[in-house]
């Protein structure tokens, strides 16, 4: 299959996951409603072989039962209160934290690129450049290991 690397993962796959975790992720925070309810709006909306389903699924689910631990472990990288960063930056930290405290199959290095690529896409005009600085700064405290490693190189 032709993108897939050799434990069958497709990148693209997971970035389109990623880009429309981040969509719904944001239609949550704005509904309030249940994240069932938003998973099933898009996978009714989106094609199905667009993206990694399983691993959309699991981004989401993941937000959503992490919430508080994650805003909690964002707080002393941040410069204001969760609920005063701009809603699609928040939707960007609250899924790059939700990867890197519970994928460490990602490597952070993916998850900071996704995220500043994503928040590029749908965010504010130099919101990336906020989103890289914190993400940064969570990675050396949450990944120590894996962050000095990818700094020395």
């Amino acid at each position: 299959m032709k993108g897939r690397r050799a434990d069958g993962i497709d990148p693209v796959a997971r970035s389109r996951a990623r880009k429309r975790a981040l969509q719904a992720i944001y239609a949550w925070q704005v509904s309030g409603g249940p994240m069932s309810r938003v998973i099933e709006q898009f996978q009714h909306e989106q094609e199905r072989e667009l993206a990694d389903l399983p691993y959309f699924e699991g981004l989401l689910f993941g937000v959503e039962k992490e919430l508080d631990a994650l805003d909690k472990a964002l707080e002393p990288f941040v410069d204001r209160s969760i609920d005063q960063i701009d809603p699609v930056e928040r939707g960007v930290l609250r899924l790059a934290a939700f990867e890197l405290l519970h994928r460490p199959d990602v490597p952070y290095r993916v998850v900071i690129n996704e995220a500043i690529e994503t928040t590029k896409r749908f965010g504010a005009d130099h919101g990336h450049t906020y989103i890289n600085g914190v993400l940064d700064k969570a990675c050396s405290t949450w990944r120590p290991a894996e962050f000095s490693a990818g700094k020395r190189r």
